[in-house]
């Protein structure tokens, strides 16, 4: 599913954020990714999400090397993954309906189509009478519930998160949850960026710690990734 090879990136040539980072995340495989302030998991988040491209080495998505895709080809696999931002990026001047339905429209799925899955969705997270609202009227965590729920709509290849429980209560973080574990069992590759310990140890998945830009798993003892050589 993904793969990267001696992958180091930083801004501006600043210092490597992340440092020669090489691993492999099977298809349909879950997995937390945490650590420290300042440890480079945004940074890892938007390499994943095609935000940025690495300042050196390589990654490959879906079977392609994603510093050789054309501009067709980028287009192609972004639709493919759903991304939940910290920030929500939702756009201010569409109602909550319009937001989710954004992927789908995009994808040119019939209107009737769009109109039932994004109604169900709106309904189960909760936020079915608030359809026609606009984000800013709404709260932080309705907001990152619409937001989820886009990310989620197109059931895409690969679900990438970022905190996605940090504002919403305890009863609505787990069954968000379960909505992510349901996607991930009919094969969404998921990868979910929390500090939620609660989380982590109710939901038995792979655990990848950044810290220093070096990437663990498990434990910070467990060193998963120094080279290719070494995993393989």
């Amino acid at each position: 599913m993904i793969k990267f090879e001696n992958v180091s990136f930083n801004y501006e040539n600043g210092p490597d954020i992340l440092k020669n980072i090489n691993f492999t995340l099977a298809p349909g495989s879950y997995h937390f990714l945490s650590g420290p302030s300042g440890s480079g998991k945004t940074s890892l988040m938007s390499l994943l999400y095609l935000g940025h491209r690495p300042t050196s080495g390589r990654i490959t998505m879906l079977s392609q090397d994603t510093k050789h895709m054309t501009r067709e080809d980028f287009f192609s696999l972004r639709q493919k993954i759903g991304v939940v931002f910290q920030n929500y990026r939702l756009l201010n001047h569409l109602t909550a309906f319009d937001n989710v339905a954004l992927p789908l429209r995009i994808q040119n799925k019939p209107e009737r189509e769009i109109k039932s899955n994004v109604s169900e969705l709106l309904d189960w997270v909760g936020l079915g009478d608030a359809q026609n609202s606009l984000p800013p009227t709404l709260s932080g965590g309705q907001q990152q519930r619409i937001a989820i729920a886009r990310a989620v709509i197109t059931r895409p290849k690969l679900l990438l998160a970022d905190e996605p429980t940090g504002n919403l209560d305890s009863e609505m973080g787990y069954r968000l949850m379960r909505l992510f574990e349901q996607l991930n069992k009919m094969g969404t590759t998921t990868v979910i960026a929390t500090h939620n310990q609660d989380i982590m140890e109710r939901y038995k998945h792979s655990k990848l710690l950044l810290d220093n830009g070096s990437i663990y798993s498990n434990s910070k003892k467990d060193l998963l990734i120094k080279t290719i050589r070494d995993v393989y």
